[in-house]
């Protein structure tokens, strides 16, 4: 057996390369020519370094961490709510499948759609925007979660290209790699569409409240809705030779992403979750910063935290 694995071990690397370069797109990102990791180390004879990525995001504590990370509400007592962990694993799931059908690298695709959001604190934007504020009043320097996430891969010394995809899922900069790009299209068709399912299980919106002309395109449910997401992302980029959206698609997305921020995210309904999730980081931040710890620190522990670790946090003595 030794020695049949070490044959298979020899002949993997060469196998993937004469696999990608039939099969992917002259656009896709070839496995074995990444740019290269933070700090050297041995590959391994078995996996692509885009593999390894993958597998190493899977095992960290950060990514474990995310299943006690709510999106919107504050440690739901529902089975059914996501969390940042389902919405992970949505996330990356839908973009795989765009990759595959594009002729992308999928390994890549689903490095950068694990790793994305590891770096995101507890209570979901509320709790974002509070520790940004605290950073800012105390040490003059904010807080966003991609970079956070960035941080995060930098420790687990993941590839250039899942960095870059992570650290440009959100914000101005767009990902340098097609298969970063289709993450950040797909992370919005994700938590748009899971987010909605949650508003309407927990009673703070109906479906006939959803705007009529973006439903209309979109779809009148969820999974016709990313079904149709999907189908338009594939056909407009396979198009376009770029990962792009249609006009008439992508406007619709984009609209309703901006009804769930009136509505949903920072709506009447929400606003005791959100007032309670900036008064709990407030706390923990205030506790950190008294006993001393730099901005980094702080930084790291409190966006760490699951949503029960902080609830629990602050009623301590």
């Amino acid at each position: 057996m030794p020695e049949l694995a070490g044959r298979i071990a020899d002949a993997f690397e060469q196998g993937v390369r004469a696999h990608e370069e039939q099969w992917l797109s002259p656009r896709a990102v070839r496995s074995y020519e990444t740019r290269g990791r933070p700090r050297d180390e041995e590959p391994c004879r078995v996996r692509t370094p885009f593999q390894r990525d993958r597998d190493r995001v899977l095992h960290s504590k950060p990514f474990r961490r995310l299943k006690g990370k709510t999106q919107v509400f504050i440690d739901p007592s529902g089975d059914h709510y996501r969390t940042r962990m389902t919405h992970t694993l949505e996330t990356t799931a839908i973009a795989r499948g765009v990759a595959r059908a594009l002729r992308l690298n999928e390994d890549l695709t689903e490095a950068i759609g694990l790793g994305h959001d590891m770096g995101h604190p507890p209570f979901g934007h509320a709790g974002e925007e509070a520790l940004d504020e605290c950073l800012r009043e105390r040490f003059g320097r904010g807080f966003r979660h991609n970079e956070q996430s960035l941080r995060i891969a930098e420790s687990l010394n993941l590839t250039w290209e899942v960095r870059d995809g992570i650290l440009k899922h959100t914000g101005p900069d767009e990902p340098e790699t097609h298969e970063g790009k289709i993450v950040r299209i797909v992370d919005r068709v994700a938590y748009i569409n899971h987010d909605i399912d949650d508003a309407i299980r927990f009673g703070i919106l109906s479906a006939d409240e959803l705007p009529r002309d973006e439903i209309d395109v979109l779809g009148p449910k969820g999974s016709r809705r990313i079904d149709t997401l999907v189908h338009d992302l594939v056909e407009s980029s396979a198009a376009a030779g770029d990962i792009v959206q249609s006009d008439e698609v992508g406007g619709a997305m984009l609209s309703l992403r901006s009804f769930m921020f009136e509505h949903v995210y920072l709506g009447p309904h929400t606003r005791g979750e959100h007032e309670r999730a900036r008064a709990t980081v407030r706390a923990i931040f205030e506790r950190l910063a008294a006993r001393g710890d730099d901005a980094d620190a702080i930084a790291d522990y409190l966006s760490g935290m699951t949503d029960r670790f902080a609830l629990e946090f602050v009623e301590q003595d």
